[in-house]
């Protein structure tokens, strides 16, 4: 692997103190598996250092891997516009959702907070940020059918803003079609106000957010290591 390329993880940002901590600890496991890589935190909200402002510094030609679950609006557009405003030489890998490596995290993390509390739900929630973009949601929805698969549960998607439905109303449709015990699966990567919200919906179980997780580590390392690769020249 190159260590001259650079790795910027692109996040999306929160005043919750505990997010970017979990994030770093995640890019430090990123670290050990990509020796001799400079591998970055930037963010596309809420806080610093700002996307464009890492590009800036780190010139040249890097990968940028964006830490979202599904290509909503910062995906589509405040990351390519951070990589246009300074100079466009930046490659970007896809979002890190909805892949097979995420759901399976998300499932993992399910789980573990399960196996303390009854064991696995009758029925699961796949609480999600919500986006107004109908391609993003599609990508959640992906993610609730692989799920599903996963766990051998009924899987339906709710949104923690945004969208509909609401994770409390997606919970309560649950309920209504029969399941007794009914879980919230977090399909988001780090703690934040997000998280937060999901007090009270009214799950029997709800589970911590990925945070850090081998599975999550190895997608960032391999988007990284596919798209140096492609820059390769006769790949």
């Amino acid at each position: 692997m190159s260590g001259n390329v650079s790795l910027i993880a692109a996040a999306h940002g929160t005043r919750d103190p505990e997010g970017p901590v979990v994030l770093e600890e995640l890019l430090d496991e990123v670290r050990l598996r990509a020796p001799g890589v400079d591998v970055r935190i930037a963010y596309v909200d809420v806080i610093g250092p700002m996307l464009d402002e890492v590009l800036a510094e780190v010139g040249g030609a890097p990968v940028v891997v964006p830490m979202f679950l599904a290509s909503g609006y910062h995906v589509r557009v405040d990351v390519p516009d951070a990589v246009e405003t300074t100079g466009g030489t930046a490659r970007v890998t896809p979002a890190l959702g909805p892949d097979d490596a995420v759901v399976s995290a998300v499932a993992d993390r399910l789980r573990e907070v399960s196996a303390r509390n009854g064991g696995l739900p009758d029925a699961v929630v796949l609480a999600a940020a919500g986006s107004s973009d109908d391609a993003a949601l599609g990508e959640v929805e992906v993610a609730a059918a692989k799920l599903a698969e996963l766990l051998d549960r009924d899987v339906v998607a709710g949104y923690i803003t945004t969208a509909t439905p609401t994770v409390e109303e997606a919970v309560e449709s649950l309920r209504v079609a029969g399941h007794e015990r009914v879980g919230v699966a977090t399909y988001l990567l780090a703690p934040g106000l997000f998280l937060r919200r999901l007090d009270g919906v009214g799950a029997d179980v709800v589970a911590p957010p990925i945070g850090v997780h081998p599975a999550v580590v190895d997608l960032v390392v391999n988007r990284y290591r596919e798209a140096v690769h492609a820059s390769v020249p006769g790949h």
